[in-house]
């Protein structure tokens, strides 16, 4: 059994360095709601000297929000402000002797593909006419996974370990009560469950069915590096393979 695990990068936090030693895809800030152009060379250069598949993290051009607040865009605009981070991010990679393997859309971005198909679809355009080899990171279950789907790129269905879920699979906002989870213990039972019994308990005590296969770390938690240590070790006392699922590896 294998699964991946993905941590959000160059968003300005201190453990990043020591997140590339337990993660198997990295998600990079492109510039709009954090980092920038020495943030996103050094965290390529990083992630690739690792061997961790390298992944865009475009958001909206939101960074007094940190990318959490929700913009209407029109399809176009979505569609350009995806590529134009996507072809950042690559260029860099590229100089790095890597490649992009995955995009992941950062934030309010992220949620609103997961229920707005022509969002969903606006995003998936852009990883396609850039490269249809790249695979689309979103929430199991979601619009931007189906998207993705009818546009024939792959699909990683995503779950996160310490975010409560609604009883219709999608999260729980920050804003609410049960967004955050900070019990250790809680956090490993869940990510056990859902790589080997395929589900996540909601806030409301719902069992929702999901096809976990990469789980996202948070870096920016008090306790992110303690959780992210804990959950490594447990997948490895319970033999389970932390490795990408992109088609792309993070050398070119």
């Amino acid at each position: 059994m294998q699964i991946d695990l993905n941590a959000d990068l160059g968003e300005g936090c201190d453990n990043d360095a020591a997140l590339l030693d337990l993660v198997s895809s990295a998600n990079i800030a492109c510039g709009w709601h954090a980092g920038g152009a020495d943030v996103m060379r050094a965290s390529v250069a990083a992630a690739i000297a690792r061997g961790v598949a390298v992944g865009a993290h475009p958001s909206f051009n939101d960074p007094a929000n940190f990318g959490r607040t929700e913009i209407a865009l029109p399809p176009n605009a979505v569609y350009a402000a995806v590529l134009y981070q996507l072809g950042a991010l690559a260029a860099f990679a590229r100089a790095e002797g890597g490649r992009v393997a995955h995009v992941k859309p950062h934030g309010a971005m992220y949620n609103q593909a997961a229920r707005d198909p022509a969002m969903a679809d606006a995003i998936v355009a852009a990883v396609r006419d850039f490269d249809p080899s790249i695979a689309v990171f979103g929430l199991a279950n979601a619009e931007l996974v189906a998207a993705a789907r009818r546009a024939g790129l792959t699909s990683i269905e995503e779950a996160f370990a310490d975010r409560g879920y609604r009883a219709d699979g999608s999260l729980v906002p920050r804003s609410q009560p049960g967004a955050l989870l900070d019990d250790e213990d809680l956090v490993l039972e869940r990510t056990i469950a859902m790589i080997r019994e395929r589900r996540v308990q909601s806030v409301d005590g719902h069992w929702v069915p999901l096809n976990a296969q990469t789980i996202c770390l948070h870096g920016d938690g008090p306790h992110a590096l303690a959780f992210a240590r804990r959950i490594r070790g447990r997948l490895d006392a319970e033999q389970i393979r932390v490795g990408p699922t992109s088609p792309a590896s993070a050398t070119a």
